[in-house]
């Protein structure tokens, strides 16, 4: 059994090379070997977004609180809202972030394979953000 301890871990800003406006990282836990699965949790200030992105395995985010947006590539943009679930397939091609005017957080949890969770693009444009 392992337990860590809330604030165990130190936030850390998202870096501007994944995301568009203020965007704050908690880890939460990795597994071991010869588990995969890693989770944060993510807090996006009103606006804030990631760039597009991929994961090999998929991704599962689990809103804690506010209201916000996602978008799979060639889609509409959706609104989240705190305890909707959103899954990504893997490969699927997505962004997430905050609404324009409220803050959101969320869980988010992906595996790794061969050691990568992720793989990002560009910026989402301000014109896919809004829609």
């Amino acid at each position: 059994m392992k337990i860590t301890r809330a604030g165990s871990t130190s936030s850390a800003p998202g870096p501007a090379d994944w995301f568009t406006g203020r965007v704050r990282l908690d880890p939460m836990f990795r597994a071991e070997d010869p588990g995969r699965v890693a989770g944060a949790h993510v807090t996006f200030e009103p606006g804030a977004r990631t760039n597009w992105h991929t994961h090999p395995a998929g991704q599962t985010l689990i809103v804690t609180f506010g209201r916000g947006r996602v978008q799979r590539d060639g889609g509409p943009v959706e609104e989240i809202r705190q305890g909707d679930v959103v899954w990504f397939p893997a490969g699927e091609r997505h962004w997430h972030g905050a609404a324009p005017d409220t803050a959101m957080s969320h869980i988010a949890i992906q595996e790794a394979i061969n050691g990568e969770t992720v793989t990002w693009a560009e910026a989402v444009s301000e014109a896919d953000y809004n829609g």
